[in-house]
Formats: C-alpha cells, sequence, structure tokens
C-alpha cells in the first residue's frame, strides 16, 4: 500500500512543470489521449467555485443536523499523546514549556495493515506496549483520527472508519473506552483524559504559538479539516446556551458522496471501486496521500495498454495495486534535469521498466504534475470554502497544517495558496498564512488533556 512521503526522499522545491505544448509526442494518438488527461485533470476556476459553492452548502446542512454527509462534528474543548492514524501509532511525550515552548519525544510504530481491517479489540492491545513510571496517573490525550460523533471531552463513538481501516466490531462503540479497558487489564497507570481528532489537535497545537489561527488541516495519508464556528450558526448544537464558539470537525474527506460535483475521472473511479471501502471518501481519495500514487498508475497502464509509452511494456511491478508510492510522485515532481534522471531512475531502477525514452519520462512526470496539482488545488477550495463561510480571510488570519504531503511534496504549500486567491482575491492572498503545524495533532491532543485534567472534565 502507498506510504506517506518521508523526509528522506525529497526536499521541497521550486515547481519545475511540463507544459505538455513542448513533448515532443511520437505519434498524433500519443499526443491526443496526453491531452485528454490534461482537459480531465486540470479545473477551471468556474468549476472551482461550483464546487465551492457545493461545499459551503454541505457545511450548512452538517451545522442543522446530523446524519449528513459533511459531518461537521461538534469537538470539546510533562502530560501524553497517543496518536492513531493512517499509517502510524506514535506515543509522544509533551512538555508544554509556557509562552508558546513546546519540546517532544516520541516513540513511533507502523501499523500493521492486518490489523487496520481485523478485530478492533487487536488495534489497542497490540505489541507497542506503553510503560509508565511512577505510582500516579498520567494524563493522555488520545488522537484518533477518524470520525467521531464526540458527546464530552473524553467520550465518543466511531461513526465509520477511513484511511483504508475496517476494523470489525468498532463502529458505533467508544474508542476511549476501549483503549482505556487496554490499560487497565495491563495496569499501565495512564488516564485518557481527552478524545481529540488529529484536525482538532492540528488547530489547537497551532493556535499555541499563533493566537490568529482560526482553520487546522490534515495533508497527509487522508485528509480532513477543523476550524472556529460561532455557537448561534449550529442549529444542531443543544449543549451550553453560554457557550460562544465551537471547534467543528468536519470530516470533509467524505464531501460529494452523491458524485453531484467532484470531476471524478475513470481512474478514481477504478481506485474507488478497488478500495476497501467503496463509493467513501471520495474528495479524501482525490487529495490525500495514500491515494494519489495509485491515481498516477491508473493513468499510466491506461497509456501502456494503448502503447503510448514505454513501447507497451510494464513493468511487473507496476502491474501491482499501491506500488506506485506518493514518494515517488515527489521526487518526480521535484525533477528540473534535463533529461529528467531522477525520474528515469525510480521508473527503471526502483520500477524495473526497461530503459525509457524522453518522451516516457516527460509524460510520467506531466501525468505526476496533474494528478499532484489537482489534489492541492481541491485542497485549496475546502479551505477558500471554510474562510468564506467564516469571513475570517478579510482579516490576518493563520491555518496550522500537518502532514507528509503538506510538509514534503513540492509545490503543495503553494497550490494552496494560488486557489485560495483564486477564490477569494488578492486580500486573502494578504491575510491568510499558512504553516506547518510540526506533530500538531499529538502536541494538541496534550494541549487538550491539559485543560480537561485543570477543569475536571473528565
Amino acid at each position: 500500500m502507498a506510504t506517506p512521503i518521508a523526509a528522506k526522499h525529497v526536499e521541497k522545491l521550486a515547481r519545475h512543470r511540463i507544459d505538455p505544448n513542448d513533448i515532443t509526442y511520437t505519434c498524433d494518438t500519443q499526443k491526443e489521449v496526453v491531452l485528454d488527461i490534461v482537459r480531465q485533470f486540470t479545473l477551471s476556476t468556474e468549476k472551482l467555485h461550483e464546487i465551492k459553492a457545493n461545499f459551503q452548502e454541505g457545511m450548512r446542512k452538517g451545522l442543522a443536523k446530523d446524519g449528513e454527509t459533511l459531518a461537521m462534528i461538534t469537538s470539546f474543548g510533562s502530560f501524553l499523546a497517543l496518536d492513531v492514524g493512517g499509517t502510524n501509532l506514535r506515543v509522544v511525550n509533551v512538555l508544554l514549556g509556557g509562552s508558546g515552548q513546546i519540546s517532544t519525544r516520541q516513540a513511533k510504530y507502523k501499523i500493521d495493515e492486518a490489523l487496520k481491517v481485523g478485530p478492533a479489540k487487536a488495534l489497542f492491545v497490540d505489541e507497542h506496549q506503553i510503560r509508565v513510571h511512577g505510582g500516579s496517573a498520567i494524563q493522555m490525550g488520545f488522537t484518533f483520527s477518524f470520525p467521531v460523533l464526540q458527546t464530552s471531552i473524553n467520550r465518543g463513538t466511531l461513526i465509520t472508519w477511513t484511511k483504508g481501516f475496517n476494523a470489525s466490531g468498532m463502529v458505533g462503540k467508544d474508542p476511549v473506552i476501549m483503549l482505556q479497558d487496554a490499560f487497565n487489564r495491563r495496569h499501565v497507570p495512564v488516564q485518557v483524559a481527552a478524545l481529540v481528532n488529529d484536525t482538532v489537535g492540528t488547530l489547537l497545537a497551532y493556535a499555541y504559538n499563533n493566537p490568529e489561527t482560526a482553520i487546522g488541516v490534515i495533508f497527509g495519508t487522508g485528509t480532513n479539516g477543523a476550524y472556529i464556528e460561532q455557537v448561534d450558526r449550529i442549529p444542531k448544537w443543544r449543549g451550553p446556551s453560554q457557550e460562544r464558539e465551537m471547534i467543528i470537525n468536519m470530516e470533509f474527506g467524505a464531501f460529494d458522496k452523491e458524485r453531484a460535483v467532484l470531476p471524478l475521472t475513470m481512474f478514481d473511479n477504478k481506485l474507488d471501486r478497488k478500495s476497501v471501502n467503496p463509493s467513501k471518501q471520495l474528495f479524501e481519495k482525490m487529495i490525500a496521500g495514500m491515494y494519489l500514487g495509485e491515481i498516477t498508475r491508473n493513468v499510466l497502464l491506461h497509456l501502456i495498454d494503448r502503447r503510448l509509452v514505454f513501447n507497451g511494456n510494464i513493468s511487473s511491478d507496476l502491474n501491482q495495486m499501491w506500488t506506485f508510492e506518493t514518494a515517488y510522485m515527489s521526487a518526480i515532481e521535484a525533477d528540473s534535469t534535463p533529461t529528467l534522471h531522477h525520474t528515469k531512475k525510480i521508473l527503471e531502477a526502483t520500477l524495473n521498466f526497461p530503459p525509457t525514452s524522453l518522451n516516457d519520462r516527460q509524460i510520467v512526470k506531466l501525468v505526476v504534475e496533474l494528478v499532484g496539482r489537482r489534489a492541492a488545488r481541491l485542497g485549496g477550495v475546502a479551505l477558500a470554502a471554510i474562510l468564506d463561510h467564516t469571513g475570517d480571510y478579510t482579516q490576518k488570519t493563520a491555518i496550522g497544517i500537518d502532514g507528509s504531503l503538506y510538509e514534503f511534496y513540492p509545490s503543495f504549500d503553494t497550490d494552496l495558496l494560488d486557489c485560495i486567491e483564486e477564490m477569494l482575491g488578492a486580500e486573502a492572498r494578504q491575510n491568510v498564512s499558512i504553516g506547518l503545524a510540526q506533530d500538531g495533532s499529538g502536541v494538541g491532543a496534550a494541549l487538550c488533556a491539559l485543560l480537561a485534567s485543570r477543569n475536571g472534565d473528565h
């Protein structure tokens, strides 16, 4: 399965994109098919506005009533944080030094693929044991990066799995109870004080250093967003009337399950059909790092089957699902060498293709750029929709972003800002800043545990 992008693969570099009109095509059919792929993956300003309007309508519906496509979940408010995400399980020891000073120590474990689809209980009682020394219980913030209907600061029920997870016996259950039970059985002195979605954690962590923060976003293995909403704009809210603001976990990866507006191609549909959750999380599948490599592979297979690249030859590596990793895309996108030497190395040395031509490599790079840029622009539409809904773009506003796709994929950050400006104008470009919320989900969970323990909410 595709892995999230690792720092060792590529440094963020300026864009060096292929102009499809500069490629020396081998035949008219090749040019015609490639330009049609360009058309399918290119989003016009008009289309972006159509998606944005539909997204905002989904926001309003989700704020008004539970059970809508955009869930719009209301979220509550030396520490530990446990982060269960799309690829890794992380145990983070967070020291909050005050004045925005944060230091962390963490242990990271890759989540075995069998655990993702096996019995849910195994996720909480696997071999990665947490050891705590001392007698008093440590307060833990639990980052659980999946849609949860939250009922209090440390209680909630899983609505559905995302990001390739489909563990049985968990939907409708409280992940905090399962985790706390696992600690209790092993006599580990940890109290789960707060349940935090990763986007909410990212927002909280970024706000610790940047008081103007209004949105937290994940662009990594999966994608989602959270923002600060006025309570009087949440018709479904039945909590304390004195609350003025509430963090909303949007679960926007589920956007447009109705297939009303997203420009899904046959390559997206093929990926969706073969995924563990067909017809779900369509927006996430067009943006997130878990899926971009597989979309690219599907496009390349289409070209190979028509004998338009690689002389119709396919390597056994590319013939398997999830083998074209998003990390390869990152390196190819950054390749500015005249002969596309780095692209050649990935295709021939890593994926075991026979010797490739410059024409082959140019088309591969173009496809990578199309898939990556579309992902960033769709992410930008979501951010623009939120900013327009709240009006925050008219004043200085910060957006904290966590995730390997944002951190390492070349030009992803620039494409996001370009799209926001395209949607909302120059004022948004001047007022809105985006930045990396390093370990945002873990630090945010620890902050929430701190608040919960001091307020006695658990």
